[in-house]
């Protein structure tokens, strides 16, 4: 088993920047790669970024790519997204992710282990 444990949400005006964090404890060596989700009120879970845990590649939904950054540090089984540039649009409750197996994908079914999630709101 894998906890993953967030942190880092809170409110924020239009343009300004937050940085979430991610804890992973357990069996970690089961780990693949990490990814972020958000949720929105009355939405799907959407996919926001993802990083292979060991090989570093990163994968970014379309409308955040140039402002977020997802970032790993191994040694501290501890996962990041840098969020820049905020939008009112980007006001979801975010989730941290884990899978095991071969490949780092955009679709929620295929996480094993999540966290609890952290808010995030950002003003117009």
């Amino acid at each position: 088993q894998v906890q993953l444990v967030e942190a880092g949400g809170g409110l924020v005006q239009a343009g300004g920047s937050l940085r979430l964090s991610c804890a992973a404890s357990g069996h970690t060596f089961n780990i693949y790669g990490m990814a972020w989700f958000r949720q929105a009120p009355g939405m799907e879970r959407e996919f926001v970024a993802a990083i292979e845990w060991y090989g570093g590649s990163t994968h970014y939904v379309d409308s955040v790519k140039g402002r977020f950054t997802i970032s790993r540090d191994i040694a501290k089984n501890m996962v990041y997204l840098q969020m820049n540039s905020l939008k009112p649009e980007d006001t979801a409750v975010y989730f941290c992710a884990a899978k095991r197996g071969v490949v780092v994908t955009s679709t929620a079914r295929d996480y094993d282990y999540w966290g609890q999630g952290t808010q995030v709101t950002v003003s117009s």
